[in-house]
């Protein structure tokens, strides 16, 4: 997977949204990976929670606190963990990740009025945000705060790391994996897997089991390691 090494990096703020676009756990653990593998701290935050009506949103937040992961649920109209995300950047180095429309740029004008970002709005046809950031640059918010805002990413595939490597990406996999009848398991189809074993007595999210499975399903087989 790529490593992320824009300017020693302390914060991966990962942006989703419950709805328009719609919310994509997927996505978000493709993101965790990345971050992980590059030693950076993640923050999730998942903005839009007016939208929340069936508490989806809601639910997601929970599991990823569980696993260890500081979560923040925003919405910029109404002003809602603006405060609390906010605390939480200053004196750090932020990149701000997410796919398009998910609204990076607009809480990160609402924090920090003089950037100015440009935002923009929900496709029709696709329920996809269009790009508004074409470039990434780094801005000086405070005396010891920056942040980065990235263009809208449509997807992110696994590069740089091998599939027994994946599963030590996965915090919820940690108590588990030293259990495995094969040190090179990858917690797939192996018998005696203690990973496999956990998500059937729903130990381990079978959601987030499912991420790891498409993950591993896209890792480079032609790296030389």
């Amino acid at each position: 997977m790529e490593q992320i090494v824009a300017a020693n990096v302390d914060n991966l703020i990962i942006v989703s949204s419950c709805q328009q676009p719609k919310f994509n756990n997927r996505t978000i653990d493709r993101f965790i990976v990345a971050a992980e593998c590059s030693h950076i701290n993640s923050i999730i935050v998942i903005n839009k929670i007016d939208l929340d009506s069936g508490k989806q949103c809601t639910e997601w937040s929970e599991l990823y606190r569980a696993i260890g992961y500081k979560v923040i649920e925003t919405c910029v109209p109404q002003n809602i963990g603006i405060d609390k995300l906010k605390k939480l950047l200053a004196g750090s180095i932020n990149l701000f990740w997410g796919t398009s429309g998910v609204g990076k740029s607009s809480l990160l004008n609402l924090m920090y009025p003089g950037l100015s970002l440009k935002t923009g709005v929900i496709s029709k046809a696709t329920s996809k945000g269009k790009h508004t950031t074409v470039t990434s640059l780094m801005k000086k918010v405070d005396d010891k705060t920056f942040v980065i805002d990235t263009p809208g990413i449509r997807e992110i595939d696994p590069y740089g790391i091998r599939k027994e490597d994946v599963g030590h990406y996965f915090k919820e996999f940690s108590d588990f994996i030293g259990g495995c009848k094969f040190n090179t398991c990858t917690h797939h189809h192996e018998p005696g897997c203690a990973v496999i074993d956990a998500v059937e007595k729903k130990i381990i999210n079978s959601g987030r089991y499912q991420s790891y499975l498409n993950i591993i399903e896209t890792v480079e087989e032609d790296i030389n390691f």
